[in-house]
């Protein structure tokens, strides 16, 4: 079984930074894409960031270019999110996601099998 344990997540004022990780267990972390989605209050689910199975391809959501960093480490089996200068619209509860079907990440939420609970991020102004 395969799970997927976020965390990190919690409130900052705008302009902060915040560090998400996510630990996998059950499933050769090597071998899984990784993703991070969010969804704000009163939003459908959205794409954030993902990296492929080595690290070497990320992607990102345009909103979060330049300020956020997805990187992995496969001897932790964890994926990270550095989130940086943090702004109100940022606020939501951030889920991490595996797919274990590719090698390269996606943007697309079915294409990931297993999910975390998620992790509340809140911006202040």
């Amino acid at each position: 079984q395969v799970q997927l344990v976020e965390s990190g997540g919690g409130l900052v004022q705008v302009g902060g930074s915040l560090r998400l990780s996510c630990v996998v267990s059950g499933r050769a972390f090597s071998l899984l894409a990784m993703g991070w989605f969010r969804q704000g209050p009163g939003k459908e689910r959205e794409f954030v960031a993902a990296i492929s199975r080595l690290g070497a391809s990320t992607l990102y959501t345009d909103s979060v270019k330049g300020r956020f960093t997805i990187s992995r480490d496969n001897a932790k089996n964890s994926v990270n999110l550095q989130m940086n200068s943090l702004k109100p619209e940022d606020t939501a509860v951030y889920y991490c996601a595996a797919d274990p079907n590719v090698a390269v990440p996606a943007i697309t939420e079915a294409k990931y099998d297993f999910w975390g609970q998620g992790t509340q991020v809140t911006v202040s102004a």
